[in-house]
Parts: structure tokens; sequence; C-alpha cells
């Protein structure tokens, strides 16, 4: 069996990818795997882990404002297209899995030409254009809110959750702790930027970490872009990193778990990843949607938590560092609010995301 997996350019695609692509393999011991997308530093670093080859198809994107990359992404698009007449014709696949995005556009509309079997994922509770422009030719579309069964056929509609590594929510606390020498007796805030980090989270941490560190452990996940720039700009309030309870990283691997279970609160963008593995490890979190998120999604999976007092949503254009301090100190300080918004979010984690959405694709092989 031979099976395509597309998607990719950040972490919320290539993680749901490499989760499903391991439940697969459980499924299917011989099966082949081929990612078809494109070939960045992120694809090649964890795709290569996992011993997925990467066949580079080139795509483009549609931006929502005048920009002459338009022009230049819309060749992109239409060399993808060709390139995929031939690679999926060479390759011929027994299905594809869609982990959506424009990145994936070219591999879903050429398997569609090929009656090719596709799914397509959609982690968030509003979809992206590119996602509901592909289910027009994806044979089953797996949703992760209930919110998303609305903008999608009713007949090719399942709800699975976002899938996310199994053993995320078996982290050892005193691994973390061990790790990165956190101080005994000290709550521990977990700042998680996502795969790419989140700028405007790192600046208004950073002023606020003199205060933070005086009760509190921070570990701060910043974004392979923003890790030099955070250490300076601390060294520069007078605090070295890795030390007196800061922790700046640059990307977090398979510690992730770890740091999870330690944490007593999480400040976090609101990627569909990031509250699923929140959601697994039942933590209080504080969500700041990205401000220009496409079809502003971030706020919208954020707001489908707080309707349920799942979690505590800052509005990004109004962080300012007051507000952030109090809300810190007072979800810390209240014991009975941090169980309530562990207790509400769990409603969010899906076990079974993967098994449901590996059982659709091999269905779909079977029909």
């Amino acid at each position: 069996m031979r099976i395509i997996l597309t998607g990719g350019g950040t972490g919320g695609h290539l993680i749901p990818l490499i989760v499903v692509a391991r439940k697969i393999r459980e499924k299917v011991p011989n099966v082949d795997l081929i990612f078809m997308g494109p070939k960045g530093e992120l694809e090649k670093k964890l795709l290569s882990q996992e011993n997925i080859p990467i066949v580079r198809v080139f795509s483009g994107k549609v931006r929502r404002y005048f920009s002459l990359l338009n022009v230049l992404d819309f060749f992109k698009v239409i060399i993808g297209i060709i390139q995929c007449l031939w690679l999926l014709l060479f390759y011929m696949p027994d299905a594809i899995f869609s982990k959506g995005g424009y990145a994936s556009f070219p591999v879903v509309l050429i398997g569609w030409l090929y009656r090719i079997p596709v799914l397509v994922h959609e982690s968030d509770s509003i979809p992206g254009k590119a996602n509901q422009i592909l289910s027009k030719f994806a044979k089953r579309v797996a949703i992760s809110y209930p919110n998303a069964r609305q903008f999608f056929l009713s007949s090719q509609v399942a709800l699975t959750g976002n899938p996310i590594r199994e053993n995320i929510n078996q982290g050892n606390p005193a691994k973390a702790r061990s790790i990165f020498s956190l101080t005994e007796g000290k709550k521990l805030i977990f700042i998680y930027g996502g795969s790419q980090g989140a700028r405007e989270i790192n600046n208004k941490i950073l002023n606020l970490v003199p205060k933070l560190i005086v009760n509190y452990d921070i570990i701060h996940q910043t974004g392979e872009k923003n890790i030099k720039e955070v250490e300076k700009k601390a060294a520069d309030l007078g605090i070295k990193a890795g030390y007196h309870g800061y922790y700046p990283i640059a990307f977090i691997g398979e510690e992730l778990a770890d740091i999870l279970a330690a944490a007593d609160l999480v400040i976090s963008r609101a990627g569909a990843n990031s509250i699923a593995e929140i959601a697994a490890n039942q933590k209080p979190a504080i969500l700041v949607p990205i401000d220009k998120s496409a079809n502003d999604h971030q706020r919208m999976n954020a707001y489908e938590l707080s309707k349920i007092n799942a979690c505590i949503v800052l509005d990004e254009k109004n962080l300012g560092e007051h507000l952030l301090m109090k809300t810190i100190d007072k979800v810390m300080m209240d014991e009975d609010l941090r169980k309530q918004l562990s207790e509400n979010i769990k409603v969010f984690y899906h076990p079974e995301a993967a098994e449901k959405i590996v059982e659709g694709i091999l269905n779909m092989t079977k029909e």
C-alpha cells in the first residue's frame, strides 16, 4: 500500500501528519509513505526523523492584500500542478491524506483528477479558504471542532478531533524540573509560542520577567528566529538566560510532554495543535490568538473554549503588560479557578483522533 501525505509549512500541519503516519504504520507495517509538498527546514527536520521521504512540489498562497508575490505564487501553483500530473501518475498511491492549506492544493487537485481518494483534515473551528476549496475534491473531511461541520457537505464529514502525539500527556514533571534546574516549590509558567514562536507574546512577557521570576519559574519557547533577540533583551534587563528562574528555548521536541506535565499555567497562541496538547494535559491556559490569522481562526478557536470557561482569552490588540500580569496572578493565586479551567478544557482532547482518521483513510482504499 502507498499513501501520499501533503500539507506542511508549519508545525501545526506537520505534527498531525506525523502522528497519522505513525498510526498508519501501526496498522499497515509495510506501507509506503511519501510526503509531497514544500521542502523547508522544518519539513526536512521533522520528516527525516520519521524516515518519510520528501518529494518537493511547488505551491503558493493567496494573500488577502495586494502583492506582486500573488502573481509569482500563481505561477508556482501552475508548476506544482504540472509536477503532480506526472508525480502522482508515477507513484499512483492508494490514498492521499491532506492536512490542508495551499501547500497541498496541487496534490489534492491532481489526486481527484486521477480518482485517487483524498481525506482532508481541518484543525480549526473556522476552516481556511484552502480547505473549503480542497473539500470539493476530497472524498472525506475530518474536523476537530463541531462548528466546522457547517462548512462542508454532511455526507463527507466526521468529527475526529486533532491528532497529537500519543505520549503528550505522559510526561514526567520531575524530568522537566531536572533538565531546566527549576526551583523547588516554585510554580511553573510555560510560554508556548508554537513551532515559529510568537514575537508579540515574547515582547510582552520579557518586560514582565523581572517581576514574574520573583514568584514563578518560566520556560519560554521563543521560536528559532527569535531566540537570540529574546536572550539579548533578557540580558539588557539583567537576567541571564537559563538562570534565576528564566529558561528560554528555541524549539521544543520530545521534552514538550515533560514541560506540560510540570506546568501550572500555559500561555499560548490559539493554534489547534497547541490547544489539543494543553487539553490532553488538562492545564489551565491563557490564550492570546494571533491578531491576523487567516479567517480569524485562532480567535474563533479560543472563543470555542471560552464559551465553556475552558481558558482565559486575551486580545492581542489590548495585551497591555498590566492586564497580562494581573491575569497571570489571578490564575496562579486562585486554586479553584485553575481546577475549573483544567477540568473544562479536557473536552477538547480527542485521544482517538489519529485512529479515526487512519480508519477513514484505509476504508477509502477498499471502496
